[in-house]
């Protein structure tokens, strides 16, 4: 069984959390202060309506952009984290295309303002900044990538996070290291959950249709991603963080999805699954012949070191993660309370 979160380790710990009104922000926050941590977010008002954020009832927290240097030091100083968890990015590799430049600011440069700004706080003992699955220079062969393949990128998005990896590569040997702060990196794969309400991607896409009575497009139905819930994906960060401050590891960075030996499954099954446990029709249009940028079709990441490190696996299988979020939007969509939702599925994780 999956090594869980230490919610003795959590309780009363100071966390500076990045990204806070964001899908996985609103996530972790809610489970960390379910923990007993003390948690200071620091994010742009949530960029969705719906929006998670807000569904939680979670006013707190400050409300900036992390490319502004002043606030985001001065946020950081005042709350004197014990650990960073930075979360915050511009996360969609469509939009990426839209906005390169933009891209790269928010994901290269902001991260690099939180590292200058996490150099000389006292009680700082961890960071970890999470990238993406994305990150790999991905050469469509379907293999896995372990931690030590080829960085890089085709897209805007994948470009920025493996920047992204470099920058704290270097901030960790140049300062922060001989600071006694930690800092590590940390690869997730295609996340799944309730209350992502996020343009161009699955399954928000899929819960629009099904509100507008449209028909639900997608563009590659065939692709196929390391499909993996919420909380196992947070579960992760949280049990490396826990590693990082103890001094159980030093490794730099680690992948965080679906064992390898788990079915590959396309986004049209996905698709297929979570409209029938939502009790709606089966029913998709494919619009991958439009014009479009490219995405990649094949994505895999081997979680091997971060069983050996961490000893870390995914506690739902793809399928179980499927069924979670689709749970979550039908009970959301028949008027249950989001908190409630997200509290039971917390709870219900934890428990295993």
């Amino acid at each position: 069984m999956s090594r869980l979160a230490n919610r003795s380790f959590w309780a009363g710990k100071r966390v500076f959390l990045t990204g806070h009104t964001g899908f996985k922000g609103s996530w972790a926050q809610l489970w960390l202060k379910q923990m007993g941590a003390d948690v200071t977010g620091y994010a742009l008002p949530p960029l969705t309506e719906p929006s998670l954020h807000a569904l939680l009832g979670a006013a707190d927290g400050h409300l900036g952009d992390i490319r502004n240097a002043d606030a985001l030091s001065a946020a950081v100083q005042k709350s004197n984290p014990e650990i960073i968890l930075h979360m915050a990015a511009q996360p969609l590799v469509r939009e990426s295309y839209r906005t390169p430049a933009e891209t790269f600011d928010v994901n290269v440069m902001g991260t690099l303002r939180l590292l200058e700004a996490a150099r000389n706080v006292p009680a700082l003992k961890a960071i970890v900044v999470i990238t993406t699955d994305k990150v790999y220079r991905n050469d469509e062969s379907g293999r896995h990538f372990p931690e030590d393949a080829t960085l890089g990128g085709h897209d805007p998005y994948s470009g920025s996070k493996a920047a992204c990896e470099l920058v704290v590569s270097t901030w960790r040997d140049a300062f922060l290291r001989e600071r006694g702060i930690r800092v590590a990196t940390a690869r997730g794969g295609n996340v799944l959950g309730g209350g992502d309400f996020s343009s161009d991607r699955l399954v928000p896409d899929i819960v629009r249709a099904a509100q507008s009575g449209k028909a639900l497009d997608i563009r590659s139905p065939m692709a196929t991603r390391p499909w993996q819930h919420v909380l196992d994906c947070l579960n992760g960060y949280f049990v490396y963080a826990e590693a990082l401050y103890g001094g159980e590891t030093s490794v730099d960075a680690l992948n965080f999805g679906p064992s390898p030996a788990e079915r590959q499954i396309p986004v049209r099954d996905v698709a297929t699954s979570v409209q029938a446990a939502m009790g709606l029709a089966p029913q998709w249009r494919d619009v991958s012949s439009t014009d479009q940028p490219r995405e990649m079709q094949t994505l895999g990441l081997d979680p091997a070191l971060a069983a050996k490190t961490l000893s870390w696996a995914s506690r739902l299988s793809q399928d179980e993660a499927i069924a979670w979020t689709a749970n979550w939007y039908d009970g959301w969509r028949k008027g249950g309370d989001a908190r409630a939702l997200t509290l039971d599925q917390i709870d219900a994780f934890m428990k295993g």
